[in-house]
């Protein structure tokens, strides 16, 4: 390989650092045979061959390991690094460990009077990697924020905090790892810094946004570089790239009564609503959704608080007073980094013009975000999906109820739903009401699927025939492939074609990372679903269910860590403090997931699942008594109402009474229970896997 020239110029570079842990203490003979095997796995690996074959790659020595400097992309010495771990997991032996950073570097001629590689990239690249142990991939906080904006790495992507370094210097870290290849442990340096330090920074799943902190030094550096990228046409891109803005997001708040004694939630809720889904049809932009705004309908809530809280760059907030045939409906564009108005207007007109009033609202805060909408995203801005007042009325009223989320409230808007649709049978959006209902029903309430689900999929499919372009009745569609059908790959269609007609609806994307999760594609199913917490980031039904889908990866930590964040924003979301009480048992962390379960039994109105699930563990911790207590409590529930067959397979099972469990699994079957869609990948029934009789329900489920 040809030494770098003396008179490179400095310029920015993707460093991979690497260092064989525990070579002192080695002897020679041994160091020699360990750097010849590391040498040999890094030549090995496709990013070093591309690199090296472009010259776009320099290997700078460094005595017990390898520094790699890639003038390719920030994702190279990644990639490099991935394939040295995977070839690792066959070289028990040899125990790496590995930095990467992106920074300035130049040629220089050392004392031999070879040219060789220096500046702040490789510094820091070292420093990165002396923070970790033994099968370490650490990350600079600067790559990470990189790879983020792309989704096949944010699976990959855990922040670690603050690590302090040689001179006293301060590094964010982000750890570097997956279900075959990193070390996913903290590292020894950041642990014994955090029982030392009060003040230690929690661990949580990366939502990298701050910048990395450096050295006072190495800022400087870094802002000389920035100047350099400037001038510098074989950088342009890259500077265009740093320099982009962050997508524009917005939240449409609820709007409040102009006299609050004349409060009509219905109406105040149903204008965000219907708000949200018209400037959602722009790609342009991020509108968090109604379950995420919902709590913000407090007559005295400060929207720039719920700007900050909601991580949006504007807010649009406003009044509505409905009194008799008219409606004045005042609106105002925020900007939540200032608090200054972008654009305020209000409109006094009859009732019926209701809808002119939305498409006019719509337009200008689109002008006012001066965002460039093509013509079909003109053309869906302001499109109106009935001219019936009264059915627009009953449309808003089954939304306002379904989105209480209880089965109760669930119920009463397909009611609403139907009423809208006797009216204006070519009412798409209630059909996707209606169909939504039906399907929420099916894992809120204990009723058989049979009699929601194949409900839901008529509405959907009805809502697609008025408009195949509504990304939610396909949403909708995945999920019922998912739960009720088994036909993995229409749910996998259906799911792909909501992401593709609204990339910045958060439930198309939970609904595809179900389908991926229950058939046991993890790492796709998590990217998914963090793209979906991303994008709506306060909503607790998919900050619950991408911790679910955490914890079937078998990735507890993290699972407990996002079911942990949920219960915060809400410690009455009974399916959350469920989902907490599966991964707990998962780490034999038996007395907290009791607690759990009990708290969503109570909180759910006696659902039977977390009360199977309290017998289950009960029998795990070696209360078997309490166990049996609980199958005969769900065996006098069964004979009075309708209970899910597989909650009482899954305890039978753990109580040893195989053919009886075998039995009520062949009932969920028959059931079409939905809680059977994850029979592959779900922890609890992995002492089953063995018996012909699981595997043959497998096969028939299409997982085998």
């Amino acid at each position: 390989m040809a030494e770098p020239k003396s008179d490179l110029r400095l310029e920015i570079a993707h460093v991979l650092f690497i260092d064989i842990v525990g070579y002192s203490k080695r002897l020679i003979d041994e160091q020699h045979e360990l750097l010849q095997d590391l040498n040999q796995i890094v030549r090995n690996t496709e990013a070093f061959r591309r690199a090296e074959t472009s010259g776009k790659l320099i290997r700078v020595p460094t005595g017990d390991g390898v520094a790699l400097v890639f003038l390719t992309t920030p994702d190279a010495p990644v990639q490099c690094a991935l394939e040295i771990g995977r070839a690792l997991r066959s070289h028990s032996e040899l125990q790496v460990r590995m930095g990467i950073h992106s920074g300035p570097v130049s040629g220089i001629v050392d004392v031999n009077d070879r040219s060789n590689i220096a500046g702040g990239g490789i510094n820091v690249a070292q420093r990165v990697m002396d923070c970790g142990d033994a099968g370490h991939i650490l990350l600079s906080k600067r790559v990470a924020e990189d790879l983020e904006q792309y989704r096949q790495w944010r699976p990959y992507l855990h922040e670690l905090g603050e690590c302090e370094v040689k001179h006293g210097a301060r590094v964010s870290l982000v750890n570097l790892y997956g279900d075959e290849v990193g070390n996913p442990a903290i590292p020894e340096k950041l642990k014994k810094e955090r029982e030392t330090s009060a003040a230690a920074p929690s661990i949580k799943p990366a939502k990298l946004r701050k910048p990395a902190l450096l050295t006072g030094a190495i800022l400087v550096t870094t802002a000389l570089v920035i100047g350099f990228w400037a001038s510098s046409h074989r950088h342009s891109q890259k500077m265009a790239n740093v320099l982009t803005s962050p997508e524009k997001r917005i939240a449409v708040l609820p709007f409040k009564p102009l006299v609050p004694e004349n409060r009509d939630q219905v109406l105040e809720m149903g204008m965000a609503d219907s708000l949200i889904a018209k400037l959602s049809n722009i790609r342009e932009i991020v509108v968090r959704s109604l379950n995420s705004v919902r709590k913000y309908s407090g007559l005295d809530q400060d929207p720039l608080a719920a700007g900050r809280e909601l991580e949006v760059n504007s807010v649009l907030e406003g009044n509505v007073q409905k009194s008799s045939d008219r409606i004045r409906v005042s609106a105002r564009l925020i900007n939540v980094a200032d608090g200054s108005s972008l654009w305020a207007n209000t409109f006094d007109e009859k009732f019926t013009d209701v809808f002119a009033v939305q498409d006019a609202i719509s337009q200008k805060v689109a002008n006012a975000l001066a965002l460039r909408l093509s013509g079909e995203e003109n053309k869906r801005l302001t499109r109106r999906y009935t001219e019936n007042v009264e059915a627009y009325q009953l449309y808003l009223t089954g939304r306002y109820h379904w989105n209480k989320l209880t089965p109760p409230e669930i119920t009463k808007s397909i009611g609403f739903f139907k009423k809208a649709i006797d009216l204006d049978p070519t009412y798409a959006l209630a059909y996707f009401g209606l169909a939504d209902a039906y399907r929420s029903l099916a894992p809120t309430s204990e009723v058989p699927s049979k009699d929601t689900l194949p409900q839901a999929q008529g509405a959907a499919t009805k809502a697609l025939e008025l408009d195949e372009t509504l990304a939610e009745p396909h949403a909708t569609l995945a999920f019922i492939h998912t739960w009720y059908d088994w036909d993995w790959s229409a749910a996998e269609r259906e799911a792909k074609r909501a992401i593709e007609l609204n990339p910045n609806w958060s439930f198309g994307h939970i609904a595809y990372a179900q389908m991926l999760s229950v058939t046991g594609r993890s790492q796709e199913a998590i990217a998914e679903g963090a793209r979906a917490v991303e994008l709506d980031p306060l909503s607790l039904i998919i900050n619950a269910l991408n911790g679910y889908h955490l914890h079937l990866a078998r990735r507890d930590d993290e699972a407990i860590a996002r079911l942990k964040k949920t219960l915060e924003l809400d410690s009455g979301f009974w399916i959350a403090h469920q989902f907490l009480g599966m991964a707990y048992i998962e780490k034999k962390m038996y007395p907290e997931a009791i607690a759990e379960f009990n708290q969503a039994v109570k909180l759910s109105g006696g659902n039977s699942e977390p009360l199977a699930l309290n017998g289950y563990v009960s029998v795990l911790s070696g209360d078997a008594a309490k166990g049996r207590a609980v199958l005969e409590e769900l065996k006098s529930l069964e004979s009075q109402r309708y209970l899910p067959p597989s909650n009482l397979a899954l305890l039978s099972y753990v109580l040893g009474e195989k053919d009886e469990a075998f039995s009520w699994l062949e009932k969920a079957y028959q059931d079409r229970d939905i809680r059977l869609c994850r029979l592959k990948v779900d922890s609890k029934w992995d002492s089953m896997r063995s018996e012909p009789r699981f595997v043959e329900i497998l096969k028939r489920l299409g997982l085998q």
